[in-house]
């Protein structure tokens, strides 16, 4: 299948459902009401699946890498921020090790799609 438009990206679809359960288990308890570390934790998950989405429809390769390497940082910021949430007790081990897990491997499929986009 030929990709067409970012939603036609794997690693866009797992940064989508990242953002939902990110959002989600910051919209209750204690984690609601920290508004830094909420908002903080919300704005780079959605900055994940937003710069795949914008640096695909860049003009050039070098771009779409630049914002992959963005989008990589972003998932990064996300999975330090649920080690303080886990640390907190805004979130248990049992929906830490999920959402960690689901974010580094959003970390991993962008380095690798970043690495396969090249810049020819």
């Amino acid at each position: 299948m030929a990709i067409q438009r970012f939603e036609d990206l794997k690693v866009w679809g797992k940064a989508k459902d990242l953002a939902v359960l990110v959002y989600r288990a910051t919209e209750t308890g204690r984690f609601s009401r920290d508004f830094g570390l909420r908002d903080q934790i919300r704005r780079a998950v959605v900055s994940v699946m937003s710069n795949v989405a914008e640096g695909f429809d860049r003009y050039s390769r070098a771009e779409f890498r630049q914002f992959l390497s963005i989008a990589r940082s972003s998932a990064s910021e996300v999975r330090s921020q649920l080690h303080l949430a886990r640390e907190l007790g805004y979130i248990t081990e049992a929906e830490f090790e999920p959402l960690h897990d689901l974010c580094w491997e959003v970390t991993r499929m962008l380095g690798s799609l970043r690495s396969v986009v090249g810049t020819k």
